[in-house]
């Protein structure tokens, strides 16, 4: 083995992690309840709509379930229910604290509430979780260098 091949192979071990999009199944399976993948899939055609119920079932059948609790929030806060977005959020975040999707999400919700203070702790908190740099830490800075935070 060539010098430095060893430490290279332990460290890409150490710092090798999945990586979890926003909104990602991380924690749960949820292959299982075809009203998760029809949700996405309302989602990704902005049929935000037709998601909120599903995914309002889905967090009323599990309540610690992050990614659902993420997705109506996203879903909430398109729709301009941004109360009601904010405390999906929360409790995606009462689920998993160090939940990418939630992080950037409740802050860019912030950003669009002109709450540029809270915007920024989200901020500092996704700067925490991604040590190496994340697309949600990009997302969220653009949208508060936008708003002129």
């Amino acid at each position: 083995m060539k010098p430095g091949t060893a430490f290279a192979l332990i460290m890409g071990l150490l710092f090798s992690s999945p990586v979890w999009a926003a909104g990602s199944d991380a924690v749960t399976d949820h292959n299982i309840d075809p009203r998760y993948e029809m949700a996405k899939k309302s989602i990704g055609t902005q049929d935000y709509v037709q998601a909120v119920p599903l995914l309002e079932k889905i967090v009323a059948a599990d309540p610690a379930d992050a990614d659902a609790w993420n997705y109506l929030g996203f879903s909430l806060r398109k729709l301009g229910r941004m109360d009601q977005a904010q405390k999906a959020y929360e409790k995606a975040l009462a689920a998993n604290p160090d939940h990418l999707g939630a992080n950037e999400y409740l802050g860019e919700l912030y950003v669009e509430t002109g709450r540029m203070d809270l915007a920024k702790e989200r901020l500092k908190r996704l700067d925490k979780l991604c040590f190496f740099g994340c697309d949600e830490y990009d997302e969220l800075k653009e949208a508060i260098t936008k708003a002129g935070g």
